[in-house]
């Protein structure tokens, strides 16, 4: 907690650093225009951050519309109508997806859900890697043109036409669009664990609320921005500090969410065989509290019946592992992925979808008890059996 504190207070010192020195005196009774555009800028950083597709379509027609008619050839891909007005048209059809997916059975809308967390993993791909850097870009050549101008009131002439012929501009670059990068990435994190949330979640009423509220946190950025430019980057770094404390967490749940849009869209488990010595999985919330849970990890069987659990923190650090032996264990077959529960319904693993229709090899390499089924299956299952009349199957005891 130490060290994120520490790193937390350095990025805001870097990234607040040209906003104090963009300040003209206190005698001025207007903000000077770095100031604005520096508030602008985080705000639209962090706006894309949270929708990339549909905040990067506002933001392109922001500068499209207040840009005039003859300088608008000199904006960026982005800000014309052949970016912008498509994007939008996707967004507005990804919220209507949500509205309408209320009155639809639970699972019917997965594969759109899908289909939009592959959309926003590719358009932040997208914006980190073009919309971010651009912007920061222009934001450089506008404090160094504004430092030209500004940073020596007793400056000659020609001092000043000497200092503009030089473009300094590049060396700033090499400062704030690697930190405007992070800052995207961080927040992105954050905001892209919703749609995983709305992969997990069975109830279409559960994805609309959790649609609603990133939408209004987009919302009020922007409104806010436009009202008070230092009000709407206040806001905005409110964001980015909850984004860096739950950076743990959104992490885990996007590398979740990519594993399972890969395994989907590739067909995975028609190529998959559990292995016999050890298998990749995900940690669930029963299997130990020193471990988070949907950590990424090796899962093995030792001959004794003791399992093993083998993880990198952030896919990079230093290996740690954690052993177990539980008393009772099963698989659990989900409606679009399985679980392993050990010592009753404690969800111990869950399992990415290339599992899927693989249960019982897994429970036979495993020494595993029966496949069951939970989750919509379950709840399926009790809806079919009641109407035929034939007893449910028998369940762990907990």
């Amino acid at each position: 907690m130490k060290r994120r504190i520490i790193g937390l207070f350095v990025c805001f010192a870097v990234l607040l650093t040209p906003l104090y020195s963009a300040t003209e005196p206190a005698s001025a009774p207007k903000a000077s225009k770095p100031v604005i555009e520096i508030s602008q800028t985080i705000a639209a950083i962090t706006g894309i951050a949270i929708s990339p597709l549909l905040g990067t379509g506002v933001y392109g027609a922001y500068k499209y519309f207040s840009t005039d008619k003859a300088q608008r050839a000199s904006l960026p891909w982005f800000a014309f109508p052949t970016f912008f007005l498509p994007a939008l048209l996707i967004a507005g059809a990804c919220a209507a997806k949500d509205t309408f997916g209320v009155v639809l059975p639970p699972g019917w809308k997965k594969p759109v859900d899908i289909l939009e967390t592959l959309e926003n993993k590719l358009s932040g791909l997208v914006a980190a890697g073009a919309v971010v850097p651009i912007t920061m870009g222009s934001l450089s050549k506008l404090l160094v043109g504004s430092a030209a101008v500004h940073g020596d009131p007793t400056a000659s002439g020609v001092a000043t036409i000497m200092l503009g012929s030089v473009d300094w501009s590049w060396a700033l670059n090499i400062l704030t669009v690697p930190l405007g990068v992070a800052v995207f990435a961080v927040v992105w994190m954050a905001s892209h664990a919703i749609n995983v949330l709305i992969l997990l979640s069975p109830w279409a009423a559960i994805d609309a609320t959790l649609k609603a509220v990133r939408t209004s946190i987009l919302g009020l950025i922007t409104l806010t921005t436009q009202l008070d430019p230092k009000s709407g980057a206040f806001l905005s770094l409110m964001v980015i500090v909850v984004a860096y404390f739950v950076s743990g967490w959104a992490f885990r749940l996007t590398t979740f969410g990519t594993l399972f849009c890969w395994d989907f869209f590739t067909r995975r488990k028609r190529r998959f065989v559990p292995a016999p010595d050890e298998n990749l999985v995900f940690t669930g919330a029963g299997l130990s509290d020193r471990v988070p849970i949907r950590t990424y990890g090796r899962w093995s069987r030792s001959p004794e019946g003791d399992w093993k659990f083998r993880y990198r923190p952030w896919l990079v650090l230093p290996e740690r592992s954690l052993s177990m032996k539980p008393e009772r264990a099963a698989v659990g077959r989900g409606f679009c992925f399985s679980v392993v529960l050990a010592d009753g319904e404690n969800e111990a693993f869950t399992l990415p979808p290339r599992y899927r229709d693989h249960e019982e090899e897994l429970a036979r390499l495993y020494r595993l008890g029966d496949v069951q089924d939970v989750g919509l299956r379950k709840a399926w299952g009790w809806l079919t059996e009641g109407v035929r009349g034939k007893p449910r199957r028998k369940e762990l005891a907990a």
